[in-house]
């Protein structure tokens, strides 16, 4: 990768995707572009940003064009609960932005990256130790437009030889961007308000597992999956990745130990969970192991103790 775009940049994942991948290839080759722009956000203020709705074809093809780009991360979406309550405008979204930077990397050549989900899956698929090719049958939005967006990388490699290539995301947990609407957001909600009020009141409900993995984890799956060597690819797209799997009293359990008074209660939200309870609760990542040597270095505890620490030293308390 020479010359890298990223779409939703000022996303939860694109905030520190970008700043990684300044730190590799260089401010001006990682052009970051969003929607709208952010004054001060540490990504327009470090490097090339551009505003970009992914849903304008010709706006993405003349800003790859205009930047010389060879590779497109495409991580413009909304996510699993704000799709729910807005299906029309997750699909024009979600699927209108993915068709559109598809072509733009057919015409211009360029390598291609987009996350995928474990809300691909649904209640029929295996519950435990998920296998990478299961059946898929999501009873939400973000599950249909995510499991399209499968298809339609597979289309696209192997129609026209546009080098597709993606992970299937757990639930991620990030200090550097908050929440965006996602079902698994509570596992990073639940750390600020530890923090600032030492309690918190949960809406998914105890004993629901789901698979999780920390932000910087995260990120290099992206980077080690994107310079792999495409000839051991037998995926290519849509690749089962994580890091541990926890219930709300787990990861509870585990701020105690830093923060003996916090508290938690439940309120649940029955949309939430019932998202929550059609997906897995333990994913086999065994095909990112063997085809493109996938790993991780945060576990549960790791996580937690640094997750802390890097809100307290932002000022969260």
């Amino acid at each position: 990768m020479k010359k890298i775009l990223v779409t939703g940049a000022l996303g939860q994942i694109g905030t520190e995707l970008v700043v990684k991948m300044r730190e590799i290839y260089g401010n001006e080759n990682v052009i970051a572009t969003n929607r709208s722009s952010r004054d001060g956000h540490i990504l327009v203020e470090t490097g090339v940003f551009e505003e970009l709705d992914v849903t304008d074809a010709q706006s993405v093809h003349d800003l790859c064009k205009k930047h010389n780009v060879d590779t497109i991360i495409h991580m413009a979406a909304l996510l699993s609960a704000t799709a729910e309550n807005n299906p029309l405008l997750a699909w024009n979204i979600n699927m209108g932005g993915l068709m559109n930077t598809l072509e733009v990397a057919r015409e211009l050549n360029c390598k291609f990256f987009t996350p995928s989900s474990i809300g691909a899956f649904g209640p029929s698929s295996p519950k435990v130790n998920t296998p990478q090719d299961t059946i898929q049958r999501p009873t939400t939005m973000y599950g249909v437009n995510k499991v399209a967006g499968e298809l339609l990388c597979d289309y696209y490699f192997h129609k026209f030889g546009v080098d597709t290539r993606g992970v299937r995301f757990p639930g991620l947990i990030s200090y550097a961007q908050e929440p965006g609407g996602g079902t698994t957001d509570y596992a990073v909600t639940i750390f600020y308000e530890a923090l600032k009020h030492k309690k918190y009141t949960s809406y998914i409900g105890a004993g629901t597992y789901m698979d999780m993995m920390y932000m910087p984890d995260a990120v290099n799956s992206i980077i080690d999956l994107m310079e792999a060597d495409p000839a051991k690819l037998k995926h290519r797209n849509a690749f089962n990745v994580t890091a541990m799997s926890f219930e709300p009293e787990q990861i509870a359990a585990e701020i105690r130990k830093h923060i003996p008074e916090f508290t938690m209660d439940y309120d649940v939200d029955p949309m939430r969970q019932a998202i929550a309870n059609s997906w897995p609760d333990s994913i086999d990542p065994s095909a990112a192991i063997e085809e493109w040597g996938f790993k991780v270095e945060y576990d549960l505890p790791k996580m937690t103790a640094d997750m802390l620490a890097q809100l307290k030293a932002k000022g969260i308390k």
